[in-house]
């Protein structure tokens, strides 16, 4: 199909949007799409026809082939499980429709790197979601450590699942989230990598050293609260992210104190707390806001194809050193604890 009206930015016609998978996170895709200014939502694609009939009522389109949706469509979003990513995302970038796709880009790194290709040669946007970049707490500590002597960080992503059972590996739900946003924020590829887990996938911890900086990464299913963290320590502050309050304070200046009251000895330690402001909005309406600009004006999405192939790389690797589970390209059936990359 065509999309030669969108090289104007300023044109007045809408951007057709489409939804291929409307499960729990793809119809919050066609909520935020239905909502946008400038976009115009025309149809959802799903293999299940009762909540694809549900969903397309709820906000008055069609549910269609995916086929179909991608001739009516500008952008599409890629919300399905994500075996069948692969072939979703070729699909649409075939049909000549800019697409981003929910994270992991791709089952593996191989496929993920024919769609980067695919998309590059098609001279479309594929754009990967990870939420979380455009969660404006996260976009605040990125110029905040800009100047600062990062030593360390910590993330924690935490909490069982609100139906109660584990859908799938916390490292490639949960965990993937984090490693990108690590990566993005310190801008450094990894060096090493050493992890470890349980073998049912609902728990992993990984430390993953970037150039001079380590960051200690951990995801669980089986912590009784949810949890949303990340804390950076740096030479000159400690800053800590609560991606849930969306939220930034930033410890300068701690020190340890003695008093003395009626001759008994007190201890208290003090710091400045800084809280830098941060804007509010929904992480989701960020990314996709971001999506459609970028097809717009033809710019790097945020979060690029090779963004999403690094993010899946890395994860790939802390599974199989967290469970001892061999991939396609490791000849060697021991369990490993770490590895130079």
């Amino acid at each position: 199909m065509s999309t030669d009206h969108l090289a104007d930015a300023t044109t007045e016609e809408p951007i057709r949007a489409g939804v291929i998978g409307v499960g729990s996170m793809g119809e919050n895709h066609a909520r935020v799409y239905d909502e946008l200014p400038g976009v115009e939502l025309v149809g959802i694609a799903d293999r299940d026809e009762e909540i694809a009939l549900r969903v397309a009522a709820e906000y008055g389109v069609e549910p269609i082939d995916p086929e179909t949706l991608c001739e009516r469509c500008d952008v599409v979003t890629v919300a399905v499980p994500t075996h069948a990513h692969y072939e979703a995302v070729s699909t649409c970038l075939e049909a000549g429709v800019h697409v981003l796709v929910e994270k992991p880009i791709a089952e593996t790194v191989e496929q993920g790197r024919q769609l980067a290709e695919q998309a590059r040669e098609a001279g479309l946007t594929l754009q990967v979601g990870h939420i979380e970049r455009f969660n404006p707490a996260v976009q605040a500590v990125k110029e905040v450590i800009e100047d600062l002597d990062v030593i360390s960080v910590e993330a924690e992503r935490l909490g069982p699942p609100i139906d109660r059972t584990a859908p799938g590996n916390v490292i490639f739900d949960l965990m993937v989230h984090d490693v990108d946003v690590v990566g993005s924020i310190l801008n450094e590829q990894p060096s090493s990598v050493a992890a470890m887990g349980t073998e049912n996938g609902r728990y992993a911890t990984a430390t993953i050293e970037y150039g001079e900086t380590v960051a200690t990464v951990t995801a669980s299913r089986v912590t009784q609260k949810k949890v949303r963290k990340l804390t950076v320590t740096a030479s000159e502050c400690l800053v800590e992210v609560d991606y849930l309050e969306q939220s930034v304070l930033i410890h300068r200046d701690s020190y340890p104190e003695y008093l003395t009251n009626d001759g008994t000895p007190r201890y208290r330690h003090e710091s400045v707390v800084e809280r830098p402001r941060v804007d509010s909005g929904e992480p989701l309406r960020n990314e996709l806001r971001s999506f459609v600009e970028t097809v717009k004006t033809g710019a790097e999405p945020e979060v690029t194809a090779e963004d999403g192939i690094a993010a899946l790389e890395t994860v790939q690797l802390i599974d199989r050193l967290a469970t001892g589970r061999r991939d396609e390209t490791d000849g060697d059936p021991t369990r490993e604890s770490e590895v130079e990359v």
